[in-house]
């Protein structure tokens, strides 16, 4: 066969396999996107579930008071659940503490065992190096994840908050009711803010009052843009007035608020990260060491002072830690 037959024949066969690969794969694409739900909460549905347990399994982690406790644990366990149900970890808080403390447990015991195998004697020092670090991994470690995740979706909240409004005021002024445009929102946004207004919208249906509804979703996720609307839609619903004007000036602000923000952030970027750094630097430090080079922390707590200095440090630790939270806790 001539040479440039056979190259039109080949580049004939590569078009038609590339085109008949393009339309399949447009199909299917065209399928999923029908078929997938942008949502958990639509997900859920779609598989059958109730809507009672869908709105139980999506509030597990509601964050609660804790008034049973002393008030500095309280207060501890309140900010640990908040971060749970921000990052949608499939775990309640007793769940987490019950792994974490197994983890605990579980990991002295190895390092105990490994360190007594090693020739080390267990002293009441040594005994309390394995459970800091021990401490250090399995309960430090898990709560550092969760925060991280917690944050990353309560700013994808505050940022898709903004964009509910715009569709908001776009549903009220092409006619539809507000229960029309939560619901609208409740089918077109992404989690975690589509499924929030599902719950919503699913609590007025069962006959709960909007603005309470609106209330408990702002509690659960401590935002003022939410507490904000909240408010705009109770004086609208009293005084009455252009509901979507209103809600198109709050989207003004919370975006210029937001702006604020950012360039707070971005100035005092120096400070945040030096605080982030003098946070986890000795855990990693101290962790790191020990993997490294055991015998430089076992020698030094066989000495009996070293069962009030490490306490001692861990207590000027945590001072340090609350501290800088406070400094770099900017208010906008």
């Amino acid at each position: 066969m001539d040479p440039i037959l056979r190259i039109l024949a080949l580049l004939a066969i590569f078009g038609s396999a590339f085109l008949l690969s393009q339309v399949g794969l447009a199909g299917l694409w065209r399928n999923r996107t029908r078929v997938a739900a942008i949502n958990k909460r639509l997900q859920l549905i779609r598989q059958g579930n109730d809507r009672v347990e869908i709105a139980a399994q999506l509030r597990k982690n509601a964050p609660r008071e804790f008034n049973e406790l002393p008030r500095p644990l309280s207060s501890i366990m309140r900010s640990l659940q908040r971060s749970l149900f921000a990052s949608a970890v499939p775990l309640t808080i007793t769940q987490l503490l019950f792994w974490m403390g197994g983890g605990i447990v579980l990991l002295s015991a190895i390092l105990l065992i490994a360190v007594s195998f090693g020739g080390f004697p267990l002293t009441p020092g040594v005994v309390l190096l394995c459970i800091a670090l021990a401490v250090a991994v399995a309960g430090g470690l898990p709560v550092m994840i969760i925060n991280g995740i917690g944050q990353r979706r309560r700013k994808k909240m505050e940022q898709q908050f903004p964009i509910a409004l715009d569709i908001f005021v776009r549903a009220l002024r092409s006619g539809h009711p507000v229960a029309g445009a939560i619901n609208l929102l409740t089918n077109e946004m992404e989690d975690p803010l589509g499924s929030e207004f599902g719950m919503v919208g699913d609590e007025v249906a069962y006959g709960a009052d909007l603005t309470d509804a609106l209330d408990a979703m702002a509690d659960r996720w401590d935002l003022e843009d939410i507490r904000m609307f909240v408010v705009s839609l109770a004086v609208q619903s009293e005084t009455g007035g252009n509901l979507a004007e209103i809600l198109e000036n709050l989207s003004t602000i919370i975006r210029a608020r937001a702006s604020l923000f950012l360039k707070v952030r971005a100035l005092s970027s120096e400070g945040r990260m030096t605080g982030w750094i003098l946070t986890v630097l000795p855990v990693l430090t101290f962790v790191g060491m020990f993997l490294v080079n055991p015998k430089f922390y076992l020698d030094v707590a066989q000495d009996p002072i070293f069962m009030f200095g490490l306490p001692t440090l861990i207590g000027v630790y945590l001072l340090g830690v609350f501290w800088i939270r406070k400094l770099v806790d900017i208010k906008v």
